[in-house]
């Protein structure tokens, strides 16, 4: 049986599981900072997903999943969140102008020079880049609670889970934070700023701004006692600082203010008292 074919709408929809914020709050938090409606679908995600005549070519593998206003889907939160940059405005000064959902927006493509287009396509690339190392940390972050296996409940790798614990807690959480506060610390475009050193990319907020917010925000839920500790330590100002400006930035403000961001409770980011220490 061929795919369906997909009209063209207006409308985003993301597929992704019900009661967690999970993978899918990262494009929650793009569309949200740029006021774009969606809708979203959380039932018989993996039969629809997994199901070409169902979802298109190619199938998905697991939620997220977004489906553009094309009618074609995407998925791999870091591939979804790249895409929809230049569109919400996320994607750095240069990369912004590589938005092709509008007809403005092909036009300033259009006139583009072919240097421009590189350096747009470049600043793109960063940003993205950062996306996925922070998607990195809180991969690491998930398998402390799952260092054996995702198919086994917490309760069958406890042993495991808390040797993982305390290298995470050690080492890799320090390594990442000193990671982002370097890379805070020298761009170039926040020097002098009167509101500090607080953007990944350039001097506005972009996806990487966001996904590193929330998985801070993510770990401070997991690891209190530890990430209290690093703060204290003042090593990562600019980095806490980020992740003090994102909640009132314009779209995000408004998101927390309704109540629907979800909370953290059993998803990526799980707090066990026993896993946490302030080292």
């Amino acid at each position: 049986m061929s795919p369906p074919k997909r009209q063209r709408t207006e409308d985003y929809v993301l597929y992704y599981w019900p009661g967690i914020p999970g993978r899918g709050e990262y494009v929650r938090l793009a569309l949200e900072y740029a006021g774009i409606p969606y809708t979203e679908r959380s039932t018989n995600l993996i039969a629809v997903l997994s199901a070409p005549e169902k979802i298109g070519v190619p199938p998905h593998f697991a939620p997220p999943a977004l489906q553009l206003p094309s009618g074609r889907v995407l998925s791999q939160t870091a591939n979804i969140l790249n895409h929809i940059a230049p569109r919400c405005g996320l994607a750095g000064t240069l990369g912004n102008k590589l938005n092709t959902h509008s007809a403005d927006g092909r036009e300033t493509v259009r006139a583009l020079d072919e240097d421009e287009i590189e350096k747009a396509e470049e600043e793109r690339s960063v940003v993205n880049q950062l996306v996925q190392t922070a998607l990195d940390l809180q991969n690491e972050a998930h398998d402390v609670h799952h260092p054996v296996a995702t198919s086994l409940y917490y309760e069958d790798q406890k042993n495991e889970a808390a040797r993982a614990a305390k290298i995470f807690r050690e080492s890799r959480i320090p390594r990442f934070l000193d990671y982002f506060e370097s890379v805070l610390a020298s761009n170039p475009a926040t020097d002098g700023k009167p509101e500090g050193r607080t953007y990944l990319v350039g001097s506005h907020t972009t996806t990487a701004d966001l996904v590193l917010f929330h998985v801070i925000d993510g770990l401070l839920y997991a690891f209190p006692k530890r990430l209290a500790k690093l703060k204290s330590t003042g090593k990562y100002d600019n980095l806490f600082k980020l992740h003090e400006r994102i909640p009132n930035e314009k779209g995000i403000k408004e998101y927390i203010a309704s109540g629907r961001r979800q909370e953290f409770s059993n998803g990526i980011f799980r707090h066990y008292e026993e896993l946490d220490g302030e080292e």
